[in-house]
């Protein structure tokens, strides 16, 4: 695609990048096959292809965006299934980030979205805060079917996202020290494990498993002191210095951390966001999803459990943004598990960082979407690899949702996930 930057504008790094990308367009449209926005709406402005000319006007022109441009960069998922599709190698990723930056810094949104945007950027990314309204959320929760009819979208969409309150959270130093989970012979290394935002306080019994897991596969698993909120939901709003600034202060505590084998991270967000410090700040990480890792070091020796046929449904994140397609279900079926796959299986569940709350409609219609083709598969359980996943699909599917991790760890010794309590094995 021709571009017309001018040199002051290249000047900027961030332009140069983006103006790279854009070149790399070759307006081929295979993306277009894989965008989920533009596969609900069939308007060209909602696909990678439109939205890269949208953005290359926007950008060339150094002016505030026009209201359309807006709309239709908010409505991109950040999935990038278009990235796991273009043969030209078009960083999107890149381009979309920088357009979300650009956005926020030259466009005055209605002052109900300003509020709305930093409220979640203020709370999500803050465990504390996060367990302070999901404890309020609660209280609200009847609330719901009223702030619907009152056409209030994202506030009745929070409240329908919210978990059930557990009491399984567990830190970090009693699952390790249990003498029970202790590696079996000599230990074969260190890792850091991602603290996180939301997983903690939606999905605590997943970081539970990792631990006993990765214990188990020979590990001693730390945590960096003074880690932080990845970044990836603020660099998700546009709110790119914030980001850059999480990055940072996360590259200092695991610097302090000392010298560990890789930074693991159990949600899979999380994971494609420390992936792409390089491209933030200049500076990668051994970062690993918790599957990838284990499929790297060898999955622990298993014990016997029921043969329970799962519904594995790949995290956007991980299977485009990390590129991890074959490890999980492979793991899973290591394991002594039935893995069936799931139709449409490339195209995204709706969560997409807060875009289920910012576009509730597109992302109530691509859940059920998502949920008709999982439940289709008839498995008496379904295997997802990230938190927002786990939370958007939970309440519509017919099976209950769970973690690969917790699976893995149950078929390693670890107890039987919670969420399987009521699931039968088969009969013979």
């Amino acid at each position: 695609m021709k571009t017309a930057f001018t040199p002051e504008q290249l000047a900027d790094p961030a332009t140069a990048a983006s103006a790279a990308a854009i070149r790399k367009c070759v307006h081929c449209g295979f993306c277009t096959a894989t965008c989920p926005t533009y596969v609900l709406l069939g308007d060209e402005r909602d696909s990678p292809r439109g939205r890269i000319e949208l953005i290359r006007e926007m950008l060339e022109s150094g002016a505030p965006p026009a209201p359309a441009t807006v709309t239709h960069v908010d409505r991109c998922l950040s999935c990038l299934a278009c990235t796991t599709t273009c043969p030209s190698g078009v960083d999107y990723a890149q381009l979309i980030d920088h357009a979300r930056a650009y956005i926020e810094a030259h466009h005055a949104r209605p002052w109900p979205e300003r509020v709305l945007r930093g409220l979640l950027a203020r709370v999500l990314t803050r465990p504390a805060r996060l367990r302070w309204a999901l404890r309020l959320g609660r209280l609200a929760r009847p609330l719901q079917p009223i702030l619907e009819r009152l056409g209030l979208k994202p506030l009745a969409a929070m409240l329908r996202l919210l978990p059930a309150p557990r009491g399984d959270a567990s830190p970090l130093g009693p699952a390790t020290a249990s003498p029970s989970l202790l590696p079996r012979g000599p230990a074969r290394g260190r890792v850091v494990l991602l603290q996180g935002c939301v997983e903690p306080e939606v999905t605590p019994q997943v970081r539970t498993a990792a631990i006993r897991l990765l214990t188990r596969a020979g590990y001693e698993v730390v945590q960096a002191e003074g880690e932080v909120c990845c970044g990836a939901l603020s660099e998700h709003l546009g709110r790119a210095d914030e980001a850059k600034a999480m990055a940072r202060a996360n590259l200092a505590a695991w610097a302090r951390a000392g010298k560990v084998d890789a930074i693991v991270t159990t949600a899979a967000g999380c994971g494609t966001m420390l992936k792409a410090y390089r491209r933030i700040v200049g500076e990668a990480v051994p970062a690993r999803d918790v599957l990838e890792f284990i499929a790297e070091v060898g999955l622990p020796e298993r014990v016997r459990v029921p043969p329970l046929t799962i519904a594995y449904h790949a995290a956007c994140s991980l299977q485009h943004g990390q590129q991890i397609k074959a490890a999980p279900p492979r793991l899973l079926a290591e394991a002594g598990f039935d893995v069936r796959p799931v139709a449409e299986g490339h195209l995204c569940c709706g969560s997409a960082g807060v875009y289920n709350i910012l576009q509730p409609e597109l992302a109530t219609r691509l859940r059920d979407r998502k949920a008709a083709n999982i439940n289709a598969a008839g498995a008496v359980a379904v295997a997802a690899g990230n938190v927002g996943c786990m939370a958007q699909l939970a309440p519509v599917l017919d099976a209950p949702v769970v973690h690969p991790v917790e699976l893995l760890d149950w078929a390693t010794g670890g107890p039987r996930p919670a969420a399987l309590a009521r699931v039968r094995a088969p009969t013979a």
